[in-house]
């Protein structure tokens, strides 16, 4: 009984870390992740380093994006440094 006693206490801390610390983490991961993937040409995008454009090329298999910052300047953008999404355009029909 006393052994059944000393396991129970680790057991709620890891269970406490897993819902308050960890479970939240991966949540805004997979949100930040499905943000990046559905990203499109015309959407207004925030990147973490405070730029903000307007997404002229996604680059499908390298990961990268071309983001248009005005008077015809382009910057090459990793997709995963893109903080959020100011604007979302319309799908085309």
């Amino acid at each position: 009984m006393e052994n059944m006693t000393q396991l129970i206490f680790p057991l709620a801390l890891v269970g406490i870390f897993y819902f308050l610390l960890i479970r939240p983490q991966q949540k805004k991961m997979k949100e930040h992740q499905d943000m990046v993937s559905s990203l499109r040409r015309g959407d207004q995008v925030v990147t973490q380093g405070g730029l903000i454009g307007k997404v002229d090329k996604v680059k499908e298999g390298e990961n990268e994006v071309v983001v248009d910052l005005g008077e015809g300047v382009k910057v090459r953008v990793v997709q995963a440094t893109i903080a959020t999404v100011v604007a979302k355009t319309d799908p085309a029909k």
